[in-house]
């Protein structure tokens, strides 16, 4: 698909979920109130609720310049939680956050993933991105989209991701450790209950997709892991005002009405990021009536979403780490 095309179609759909909302800014001038924070299950580790996607929808700002000055605006605005990774134009997407380390490292939870499935191959890409990011270590970094029952054994061999991962704990390349997945709540189960791990990355919206609400973050609370939400919109895909779709207001507010730390979205225009802080701002959690009315009304888009985000990277390039 042409890739204008399919900026121009993302901007529209996010306009449509976002129309009705109105923005909160202070009319005074004064600085907004500080985002809420919430500590990021056994780390320790106080975030902001909001955190700052530096994925397809951070590289959709097509001047470096711009996308600098939207990373730097959401840092104004109290987001403190960096969510990046290689798979995010082949390592372009660390590039432009690393910029912004050189100066602004010390306000921000940093966090990556690395798509190998070897320890040798995971540590060598590690090395990379540190570098990329121009700091010596990132404060989480997560196994890249978790699959399923295969992708796990692979992970989980003598040599193996999972070693790898481990390794680097140990190493002070990052302070924790996690996976992610968008695929199969059931396996992220497995993984939780198998290793050591401090954080857990996984798609947690009012569609349901991939049983993760059900089996998987029952399985991270247990275990008292920081818990990171994303695929909020399901990539837009829960977007919108036809039947199976809603606002981002009601998308967000579900997400963060879980017991989960943080909430993980893109936001490739400047006046997104000013939007969903205001959301964040002035989060109140959804009651249990509105709960089941949304899981309801976007039970529709379950399967259809389920479809598309099977092996999702969220970059533009397919690797042979998911063949």
């Amino acid at each position: 698909m042409n890739k204008d095309l399919s900026r121009r179609k993302f901007l529209e759909r996010f306009a449509a979920g976002s129309a009705t909302i109105p923005l909160l800014r202070s009319v005074t001038g004064a600085a907004p109130r500080a985002l809420p924070h919430r500590v990021l299950g056994r780390t320790g580790a106080s975030v902001s609720i909001l955190a700052f996607g530096c994925g397809s929808r951070f590289l959709m700002y097509a001047e470096e310049e711009k996308a600098l000055e939207a990373l730097n605006r959401a840092l104004d605005l109290g987001i403190t939680y960096l969510d990046t990774a290689y798979a995010y134009g082949d390592g372009k997407s660390e590039a432009r956050v690393g910029k912004v380390m050189a100066a602004r490292r010390k306000e921000v939870f940093l966090a990556t993933k690395i798509p190998d499935r070897s320890r040798d191959d995971f540590l060598r890409r590690l090395e990379g991105s540190l570098k990329r990011l121009q700091t010596d270590h990132v404060d989480l970094v997560h196994i890249h989209s978790l699959g399923h029952a295969d992708d796990l054994a692979k992970i989980e061999a003598p040599d193996g991701a999972v070693k790898g991962l481990l390794q680097a704990r140990k190493q002070k390349m990052t302070r924790f450790i996690g996976m992610t997945s968008h695929t199969d709540g059931a396996v992220m189960a497995q993984a939780i209950e198998h290793h050591d791990l401090d954080c857990v990355q996984m798609a947690l919206n009012a569609s349901r997709n991939g049983h993760f609400e059900e089996l998987a973050l029952p399985a991270a609370r247990k275990k008292n892991l920081g818990v990171i939400a994303m695929k909020v919109t399901g990539q837009e895909f829960l977007l919108g005002s036809d039947p199976g779709k809603t606002d981002i207001d009601s998308l967000l507010r579900y997400s963060l009405s879980l017991p989960v730390t943080t909430a993980v979205i893109g936001m490739p225009r400047v006046e997104f990021i000013e939007h969903n802080t205001d959301l964040a701002r002035n989060f109140a959690p959804l009651g249990a009536d509105d709960v089941e009315r949304l899981r309801h009304a976007l039970g529709p888009s379950r399967e259809l979403l389920e479809h598309r985000l099977v092996g999702h990277l969220d970059g533009p390039t397919r690797h042979a780490f998911w063949a």
